[in-house]
């Protein structure tokens, strides 16, 4: 039903228009919904997507034949998925070879994990996997330069994209009903795309989240369609903004700003103040767009997936600031770190445990994840200077798990947000106010150290 006190909503709201969902029905209204979402994909390309959306275009040639093929629907889960990962690597014997070693090396490993429940790599899944790449990367390191080392460093780089996919497949086992193994290996970084962060996270999540009947594949996939547009609304408002600060403004980097500090010739403080804010700004439109066409797609296949990033705007504590910024990031760290630290540890102290918790997810596995993402820092600085120049992101991490265990604390205590508008603007300022500060550590380019970073902070702030 059509909600008459939001006049905007309601004018968007398409998938709740009866004649609009069957006019889709029909075999018309289908192929003119596809063919409307392939054409919101290379304008989103043009102004601000990074990825030339080839893989996208064939998510969602993949996404039509899985929601109206239902007969064929595994193979065609599979056969997309892996040939879309083959086309989005570069293109050479040693690439192709590697994307097969990971390809064989996750369905043994679902197979050994299947019929051996209790066995350390199936109890343990991430510590396993975590263990291996650390170990490989170490070990690629030191091999002698040669067609070896390049072998063992181009399959690590394709391994660490599925290793938290492999890690959600494995746990999968435990359940009493699991997929096919067509289906658990068409779930590896799925055709509809993903980050090194699974979005959708693994097949047990997607099942309960199919459209079980026909009217609600119809109103999923016009949702679907919306957050097409919405994805390419966002990428239009990012590339606005980005030729107004940089062309017009002439707003620097972080990176700019800091380099202009250290050498003694620094910026006006409002200036500073603009470029985190400006590049704060940037990174959330860049995970909202980008996160918006991946579950768009998603949902054209028929998965009702929560989007990634819901309406962080309105966020009242940083508790809430985490559940709505980026979803799926929450989802895997509260599962693999936040969920084993709570249920084992700290029984007889309910708020530290909470708090210790939240910290292992928001902070220690937080810091792992990228560490693991970045992992082919080790190449080129070695491993001591690959946790150096990973410092400032472990501040960022600690601070913010910190900041967001404090602020279930408070919940937990009792403490509510004022409803009243000047509370919502006062929790907005407080709450976004802690985001921007800490993107000065959580900026991801290892180019100045923890020191220069903090230096950079105190000088906003006034201090010589």
């Amino acid at each position: 039903m059509l909600r008459e006190s939001h006049p905007l909503r309601t004018f968007l709201a398409i998938d709740e228009r009866p004649a609009f969902v069957e006019f889709v029905r029909s075999p018309m209204g289908r192929l003119l919904l596809f063919a409307v979402a392939t054409g919101l994909l290379l304008p989103a390309w043009l102004v601000g997507a990074k990825d030339f959306p080839t893989a996208s275009l064939l998510g969602v040639l993949a996404a039509a034949a899985y929601a109206h093929l239902p007969k064929h629907r595994p193979p065609i889960l599979f056969l997309s998925t892996w040939s879309i990962a083959l086309i989005s690597l570069p293109l050479s014997l040693i690439t192709c070879g590697s994307l097969m070693g990971v390809m064989i090396f996750s369905w043994m490993s679902i197979q050994f994990v299947r019929k051996h429940r209790d066995h350390f790599y199936a109890r343990r899944p991430v510590i396993t996997l975590l263990g291996t790449t650390i170990v490989l990367s170490l070990i690629s390191y030191f091999s002698p330069i040669g067609q070896t080392h390049e072998v063992m460093w181009t399959f690590l780089l394709v391994f660490k994209g599925y290793l938290w996919f492999l890690a959600f497949a494995i746990v999968d086992q435990r359940s009493r009903h699991t997929s096919p193994d067509i289906v658990q290996m068409g779930v590896q970084l799925p055709f509809w795309g993903s980050s090194n962060v699974p979005y959708g996270k693994g097949a047990a999540f997607l099942r309960s989240h199919w459209s079980k009947t026909p009217d609600e594949l119809l109103v999923t996939q016009i949702k679907g369609l919306k957050l097409l547009a919405w994805s390419l609304a966002l990428y239009f408002l990012q590339f606005i903004l980005i030729r107004l600060c940089t062309d017009r403004l002439d707003i620097p980097s972080v990176d700019h700003a800091v380099d202009a500090l250290l050498d003694n010739r620094p910026y006006p403080v409002i200036t500073g103040w603009s470029s985190i804010i400006f590049e704060t700004t940037i990174a959330a439109l860049s995970l909202a767009a980008g996160s918006h066409k991946i579950i768009g797609i998603a949902r054209l296949a028929g998965f009702r997936l929560p989007r990634n990033m819901c309406r962080p705007l309105q966020s009242r504590t940083l508790a809430e600031f985490w559940n709505r910024y980026y979803f799926y990031f929450k989802e895997l760290m509260v599962d693999f770190f936040y969920i084993p630290t709570f249920m084992k540890m700290l029984r007889n102290q309910p708020r530290f445990r909470l708090f210790f918790a939240t910290f292992m997810a928001a902070g220690i596995g937080n810091a792992i994840f990228h560490f693991i993402r970045d992992i082919q820092v080790i190449k080129t600085l070695g491993p001591v200077g690959a946790i150096e120049s990973f410092t400032s992101y472990i501040f960022y991490c600690l601070v913010l798990a910190t900041g967001i265990g404090i602020s279930q604390l408070r919940a937990k205590a009792g403490f509510k947000p004022s409803p009243t508008t000047i509370g919502r603007v006062y929790s907005f300022l407080v709450v976004w106010s802690f985001v921007v500060c800490i993107h000065i550590f959580g900026n991801e380019t290892r180019s100045h150290t923890l020191s220069e970073r903090l230096f950079f902070m105190a000088s906003l702030f006034g201090a010589n």
